[in-house]
């Protein structure tokens, strides 16, 4: 048996994916984890990280007050809900990349015309290496942690950041800190 070091499912010996997750069993056959930072990165859980509760917004909801809500909540990014699923992000980097200089005469149309539409996300069961290497190979500064498909957090770069620094320290990750 393969065990996937995604979601820990069991898999045939040989297979490809994972049957669970579908995550790749390729990478199976790279060398053991050389420092206690590398067996923590393909260890530990995106729950680990204690994802923030994402904040989200309908489709509908204008360009404005999205912004004044990325404002107000010192945030960088906003889900786009449709039901209890993601449709799309909206991040402070689609604000300089889609709206530039032409945001208040773009305040009151649909985010929907600006968002990222249909973004990655990774299970809260998923391994923190899988995150970097998702965000890294997307160029992703977030990335919607779900449940069973539904909205259940959000990881950004500092979160990786944070827990990097008390994994090289030898700390523990508690939240926004490190012990």
């Amino acid at each position: 048996m393969i065990i996937c070091p995604y979601c820990d499912a069991e898999n045939i010996q040989g297979a490809d994916v994972c049957s669970d997750c579908g995550h790749t069993l390729a990478d199976l056959h790279l060398p053991s984890p050389a420092t206690e930072v590398e067996r923590s990165l393909l260890r530990d859980r995106l729950d680990t990280l204690a994802p923030k509760t994402p904040i989200v917004v309908s489709s509908r909801t204008s360009v404005g007050d999205v912004l004044q809500l990325l404002v107000a909540r010192k945030i960088g990014a906003v889900f786009v809900v449709e039901g209890s699923q993601v449709v799309g992000v909206f991040t402070e980097k689609d604000a300089l990349m889609r709206l530039g200089t032409r945001a208040a005469e773009l305040r009151n149309e649909p985010i929907s015309k600006f968002m990222t539409a249909n973004p990655q996300s990774l299970e809260v069961t998923a391994k923190i290496a899988f995150a970097v290497r998702t965000m890294d190979d997307g160029s992703f500064r977030h990335i919607p942690v779900v449940s069973g498909g539904e909205p259940v957090g959000v990881i950004s770069v500092r979160d990786i950041l944070q827990y990097l620094a008390g994994a090289m320290t030898g700390g523990t990750i508690t939240g926004d800190t490190v012990a």
